[in-house]
Parts: structure tokens; C-alpha cells; sequence
């Protein structure tokens, strides 16, 4: 051990420890002689108990407090109620007011020495209690006094009682300020007054709606003016929910609405809920929902108006166009930030509703030419430029107007990709569908849309955002699969369409400056429309369908030739005219021989590109090619001989294995020549076990013999197992019927015998087998 002091101050260091701890020590066994000679209680008593981890207190004291005093008040609620409706009628007029007024007037007086003792939760109960008390004083007073009046009347007493009550409520919480429920209780009771009044005197729903909006507006006044931290501040709840309810009644009485004339009402409703959701948003900071509200109303009180005299389409567009200018509201300074979101987001929300209703009608028409692929290039199909059924031209208005609306936005807020993606979404369907409603030729519908396909592609290869050169690209692929659909209608249609749409995506694929995904994507398209285009052209010939798979064929054939001429775009166009190949082999299922020759010539395609050192794995593609159509090719000569359609395959197969191991001595047997000779192996040892005739077996177990013997001989593991292995299948295969005869001829008893007497062979001799299976296992590890 060495330490950096020397012997004597570290000797010195360690005696100072020790004598700190021995002191330590001393101090600690006196402190606790100490404490064990204190009397038990102080030890034991109740501050310990109380400080016990294990028993904690279930109830605190102000929550049993308030517990009690909550079920107090209950109690003196339900005796208030039992006296008032059950033994009421027993006393006079006199008894009757005496009892009212004296305990009334206790319940509300108590609370005011409680409070100055401090006892304010049990003022709150009785407060609660006293309230509770005025209530059934006007039920009584409403019982005795008007005892036979009828709904309207009591209606009519109820709206007057709440008001009264509200405004009693009201100056109590204000002469007890430290009181909670007097207030938010009087807030709540005065909501009452004014739609009772209504619906006493017979109001039809807009007035209704005015007694909410003028409670409403009470409400804001009050909850404007309201000192910060008094209860009546919240009152701007209640105002929210009967806003609501009186800007939903104006919407559906405007809905509803057979003339202009009709409209006015509800129109002066819904703007005077404009005007105070903007009021509302001006006073109140963070209430920018009342602005919007105000700005929905506002739009639905100059829209409703029109609407009696307007189609549907065109009434949409009409509130669509009267809710685009509240989006300027974004850029009014002038204006308190809760008004302008509020306004701007009003018209924002219209706008969208717009938009989904235009996008369904765009949608439904562009539907409709699926109706082409029922029979394709007959003259009896409607034309697809069918109009819109509903509602015309007002849905591409509609569209249109929105896109203009989200491109300004995308101005005002350039740092949000989400307006320039809706710009350019909205605005391709309300051109591309433009042309629909208008009963234009159907040339002239294919030449206007194949232009905004083509405008759609070009932003998307042009325009340096990303979200919306992707949003460009979508549509225009939407567009483009539209108006392809729509040309299969005609022959000239069919073909004009589709070779411009090629060639445009073929342009687009060499555009250089274009991002590469979008390069590869046109890429793409461009070979899909070759190939469409080949089909099309192989239609017009008099061949059966599945011959037309061979001109299809050329397209990924000169894919494979074009290469790596393709730029970046190679693996994009290589993947598309893998599509194409899989097309090919689909038509030319339905002819077995041309079956047989496509495959082949797809092999020729896959052999072609596995040419170059970056294909191939395409090799592989291309093995299994021909190696299917050979087999098609003997299925359909009616070849049954497992042998032929093995043979071709193991022969290359191990001439393959041979090439890998003269490059590579320390390949494995079985990765050069395993799988070669099990192709043929396995399914003739199949079918030598199943076949009754001498030939194939005795053939069969000739060629295991020599695989064996060559296998022993070169010392390769995978010809002396796969052929010892056949061979001895094959031998057992001859042997098997005598076998079957001996075992009859034998007693029943001697089998399990014999294998009695082999388990005690083995047993006997199962240190010996074991040194030979370790034997067995050396040397065949030393083969290769």
C-alpha cells in the first residue's frame, strides 16, 4: 500500500480518525442510555402513533367538515320540502306566512355571525339552505295565490319568480361577499326570465331566438364589466350556450325559408348574433370562438336572404363568396387579434365546407366514366363529357373560388405548406371538371383536361416546394388515369390520348432540373403508357389476346437495351417494365404454347440484363424462366414423364456447379451440385416408388450408383449421399413385396422378438457404436 505521506503523518492522520470516531461513538450509546430510561408514553405515545407510515388518516378534518355540513343542509332541504307540500294545508294563511317568514329570514341572517366567527363553510350551508327556502316561498306564494292558473300562466309566474329571485340572489352575494353561492346561483336563475317570458307568450322560434340572443347579451355586458376575480365574470358560459342556441335557431328558420320575404326575420336574428359574437370578441380578450360564430352568422344572414331565389349549387357559392372577404380580417391591424382569427377562421370553415361540397360533385362526375369499361371503344357508351347531373357548373365555380382562397393564404402565411396544397388540389378539380358542365364536344373536353394534367405535371417539376410539387404530381397522375379512362370510349381518343400523355411523361423524365423523384415517376408513367399504348395498338390486329403479349413484350426489352442510359431514372422505368412482363405473361395465359413462348422470350429480356455486372441477380429471374416454359411447353405436348421436366434443369444446373468450383475449390458439394441433383433425384425416386413397370427404378438406381461411386471417388459429400441415399430407397422399393412375404410367413411373435434381441445388441455394444458413429461423422466431415 502505498499513500503519498510519509509514514509518520500518515500515522498521525489515522489516529485523529479514530479518535473522531471513538468519540462519535460514546456520544451515540450515552444518547441512547438516555432515551431508554424516558418514561413509555413518550416513546410510545400518540405523537409516534400519529407519525406511523402504516396508518394514515382516511378522512382530513376539513373534508369530514365540509362532509357534514353538505349533509346537514341536505337534510334542512328536504324538511323545508316535506313541510311545504305535505303539511302545508294544515296551518292558516297567518301560521303559513309566519313559518315562511321566520325561517326564511333565519336561514339568510345566520350566515352573516357565522362568518364574523370564521365559520364559513357552515355559513355556506345555511346560505344554500336560506336560498333554497326563496324558492319554495314563491311556490307557495304561487300556489296560494294563482291556484288555479293554467300553463301559460304559470309560465308567465315562473319567469317573473326567476327574475326576482336572480336580482334577490344577486344583492345577497353582494351584501356577503364572502359568501360562493349566491352569485354563480343568481347567475344561473337569471337565465330564466326572458325565454320563459317567451314561451308564456306563444313565441314562435324567432322569437325564442331573440329572448336567448337578449340573455345572451345581458350575460356578455355583465361578464365584461364584472370585476376580474368576482364569480360573475364566468358569465360568459351561459352567454356561449344561449348564443348558440339562438344563432342555431336563425340558421335552421333561414334553412327553411320559402321567399326572401321569409328570410328577413331570421336574417335580422342571425346578423344581430353577428354582431354580438364581434362584440363579444372585441371586449373579451381570448374569445375568438364568438368572433367566429359572429362571422358564420354574419354570412348565413346575407346568404339566407338570396338563397329562396338561387339553385343549390349557385346559393353555395353565393355564402362562399360572401365569406372569402372575412379571411382579409387576417390582415386588419386595426382589429383586436380575437376578432380577426376569429373572423378569419369563420371564413376559412365556409370556405372548407364549400370546397367538400364541390370536391363530392367533382368527385360523382369523374365516377361516372367508369361506366366505359363496361364496353370499350363502342359507339353505344355515353360520351364522357356528360355533364354534371347537379349541380353544374356552380360546383367547379365553387372550387375554383376556394383554391383562389387558400393561394392568398399561402401568401399571407408563407411559413404553412398547408394552403399552397389546397391551392393546387382545389384548384385541378375546379378546371379539370370545368369543362364537364358545359356540353362541349367530346374532343374539346379530353384537350382541356389533358391541358391541366399536363399544367399539374409541370408545377410538379418545376416548383421548389416539396409539398406542393408532391400535390401537384398526385393530381396530375389523377387527372391523367381520369382522362385515360375516359378516351377508351374511341378508337382516335384511345390513341391521341394516350401517346401525348406518354410523350409528356417521357419529356418530363428528361427535364433535368426536376427532383429525381418526380423524374422517376414520369419514368415510370412513361413506360406504363408505352405498354398501354401497345395493347391498344395490338387490339386493332385481328390476333387472339394472349398473342398479344409478345409486342408487349418489346417494351421491357427495350428498357433492358436503353439500360444505364436512363440515368437515375433506370430503376424506376426497370420496375415499370416489370409490370409490363407480368402483363405479358397474363394475356398469354390463355394459350399454353404461347405461354410457353413468352416465357422464353422473357427469359431472353431477363438473360439480357443480367449481362451487366449491376443486374445480376436478374440471372436467377432468368433460370426460372426458361426452366417454366419448358415445362408449359411439355405440359401442353402432353408430356407426363417427371424425367423431362427435371433433366433440363439439373443438367445446367451441375454445369453451373462445375464452372463455381473450378473458380472456387473450397465451394461446397452441396451449394455447387445439391441442388442439380435433387431437382431430378427426388421427383423420380417419387415416381419410382409409384411406377409398376422395371425401367425407371432399374435406370434410376444405375444413376445412383455411379453418383455414389463418383462421389466416393472425388470424396464430394453431396453425390455420395444423395446417391446412396436414392440407391437404397430404390433397392428397398425392389425388395419391398418379398419382404412383405417373409414378414407373413413369420410367426406374429418373432418381429417384436427380433427387435427385443437388436435393443440388447445395441445396448451391449453402445460404447462401441458410439466410437463408430464418431467415425462415421469424421470422415464424412472430411469430405467435401
Amino acid at each position: 500500500m502505498n499513500t503519498p505521506l510519509p509514514p509518520a503523518d500518515e500515522l498521525a492522520l489515522i489516529d485523529r480518525e479514530l479518535g473522531q470516531l471513538d468519540a462519535r461513538r460514546l456520544y451515540l450509546l450515552a444518547r441512547r442510555d438516555w432515551l431508554l430510561r424516558q418514561p413509555a408514553p413518550l416513546v410510545w405515545g400518540a405523537p409516534a402513533a400519529a407519525a406511523a407510515p402504516g396508518r394514515p388518516k382516511e378522512a382530513s378534518a376539513p373534508g369530514a367538515q365540509n362532509l357534514l355540513l353538505t349533509l346537514g343542509a341536505v337534510l334542512l332541504a328536504v324538511a323545508a320540502l316535506a313541510f311545504t307540500l305535505i303539511s302545508w294545508g294544515s296551518l292558516g294563511i297567518g301560521g303559513r306566512s309566519a313559518v315562511l317568514a321566520v325561517v326564511t329570514a333565519a336561514a339568510l341572517v345566520t350566515p352573516a355571525p357565522l362568518l364574523r366567527r370564521g365559520l364559513r363553510s357552515t355559513a355556506e350551508s345555511v346560505a344554500a339552505v336560506g336560498l333554497l327556502l326563496t324558492v319554495l316561498d314563491a311556490y307557495a306564494l304561487f300556489a296560494v295565490g294563482i291556484p288555479a292558473a293554467d300553463a301559460d300562466a304559470a309560465t308567465a309566474y315562473a319567469a317573473g319568480a326567476a327574475a326576482v329571485l336572480a336580482a334577490a340572489w344577486a344583492g345577497y352575494g353582494r351584501a356577503l361577499p364572502a359568501l360562493r353561492i349566491p352569485v354563480p346561483a343568481a347567475l344561473l336563475t337569471a337565465q330564466l326570465p326572458l325565454p320563459l317570458a317567451a314561451l308564456a307568450a306563444d313565441a314562435g322560434p324567432a322569437e325564442l331566438g331573440w329572448a336567448l340572443l337578449a340573455t345572451a347579451a345581458l350575460d356578455l355586458a355583465l361578464a365584461a364589466s364584472a370585476p376580474a376575480r368576482w364569480p360573475a365574470r364566468a358569465a360568459w358560459i351561459p352567454a356561449a350556450a344561449l348564443g348558440a342556441g339562438a344563432l342555431l335557431i336563425g340558421l335552421s328558420e333561414s334553412a327553411v325559408a320559402a321567399s326572401a320575404a321569409d328570410a328577413a326575420a331570421p336574417a335580422a336574428l342571425l346578423a344581430a348574433v353577428a354582431a354580438l359574437g364581434v362584440a363579444a370578441a372585441w371586449r373579451i380578450p381570448g374569445a375568438w370562438p364568438a368572433a367566429t360564430a359572429g362571422g358564420l352568422a354574419a354570412v348565413a344572414a346575407l346568404g339566407g336572404t338570396a338563397r329562396p331565389e338561387l339553385a343549390p349549387g349557385w346559393a353555395v357559392v353565393t355564402h362562399l363568396a360572401l365569406a372569402l372577404p372575412l379571411l382579409a380580417a387576417v390582415r386588419v391591424t386595426a382589429l383586436p387579434e380575437p376578432v380577426r382569427l376569429g373572423l378569419a377562421r369563420a371564413g376559412a370553415g365556409i370556405a372548407g365546407l364549400a370546397a367538400l361540397w364541390g370536391c363530392a360533385a367533382a368527385v360523382t362526375a369523374l365516377a361516372a366514366r367508369l361506366r366505359v369499361l363496361d364496353e370499350v371503344w363502342a359507339a353505344t357508351t355515353p360520351a364522357p363529357g356528360v355533364p354534371l347531373a347537379q349541380p353544374g357548373v356552380a360546383a367547379p365555380v365553387a372550387l375554383l373560388l376556394a383554391a383562389g382562397a387558400a393561394r392568398w393564404l399561402s401568401r399571407v402565411l408563407p411559413g404553412r405548406p398547408e394552403p399552397a396544397v389546397m391551392a393546387v388540389a382545389l384548384g385541378w378539380g375546379g378546371l379539370f371538371t370545368a369543362p364537364l358542365p358545359l356540353g362541349l364536344p367530346v374532343a374539346a373536353v379530353l384537350a382541356a383536361q389533358l391541358a391541366v394534367t399536363a399544367a399539374a405535371g409541370l408545377l410538379a417539376l418545376r416548383s421548389p416546394d416539396r409539398p406542393t410539387a408532391i400535390a401537384a404530381g398526385a393530381v396530375a397522375l389523377l387527372g391523367a388515369g381520369n382522362v385515360s379512362l375516359a378516351a377508351l370510349d374511341g378508337r382516335a381518343a384511345t390513341f391521341a390520348v394516350l401517346g401525348l400523355l406518354g410523350s409528356g411523361c417521357a419529356a418530363g423524365a428528361a427535364y433535368g432540373p426536376a427532383p429525381r423523384w418526380a423524374r422517376s415517376g414520369a419514368a415510370a408513367l412513361a413506360v406504363g403508357y408505352a405498354t398501354a399504348l401497345v395493347v391498344a395498338l395490338s387490339a386493332l390486329t385481328d390476333l387472339a389476346a394472349p398473342w398479344w403479349a409478345l409486342p408487349v413484350l418489346a417494351v421491357p426489352a427495350a428498357v433492358t437495351a436503353a439500360g444505364p442510359g436512363l440515368g437515375a431514372q433506370r430503376l424506376a422505368a426497370e420496375a415499370s417494365a416489370g409490370a409490363a412482363g407480368l402483363l405479358a405473361l397474363a394475356l398469354a395465359c390463355g394459350d399454353a404454347p404461347v405461354l410457353a413462348l413468352t416465357l422464353a422470350l422473357a427469359g431472353v429480356v431477363c438473360a439480357g440484363s443480367a449481362v451487366r455486372a449491376d443486374r445480376r441477380a436478374l440471372g436467377w429471374a432468368a433460370g426460372v424462366l426458361f426452366v417454366a416454359a419448358a415445362w408449359v411447353r411439355l405440359a401442353s405436348a402432353g408430356v407426363g414423364t417427371a424425367e423431362a421436366y427435371t433433366l433440363p434443369v439439373t443438367l445446367p444446373a451441375l454445369a453451373v456447379g462445375f464452372l463455381r468450383r473450378r473458380r472456387d475449390p473450397a465451394a461446397s458439394s452441396w451449394t455447387a451440385y445439391g441442388p442439380g441433383l435433387a431437382v431430378t433425384l427426388l421427383p423420380s425416386l417419387a415416381a419410382a416408388w409409384g411406377d409398376p413397370h422395371w425401367p425407371r427404378p432399374l435406370l434410376l438406381g444405375a444413376a445412383a450408383l455411379g453418383l455414389t461411386l463418383a462421389g466416393a471417388h472425388h470424396r464430394l459429400r453431396a453425390p455420395l449421399l444423395l446417391g446412396g441415399g436414392t440407391l437404397a430407397a430404390v433397392a428397398l422399393h425392389e425388395l419391398a413385396p418379398y419382404v412383405v412375404q417373409v414378414v407373413d410367413a413369420l410367426p406374429r411373435w418373432l418381429p417384436p422378438a427380433l427387435a427385443g434381441l437388436l435393443l440388447l445388441a445395441v445396448g451391449a455394444t453402445y460404447e462401441k457404436r458410439l466410437r463408430d458413429a464418431r467415425r462415421l461423422r469424421s470422415a464424412l466431415g472430411r469430405l467435401r
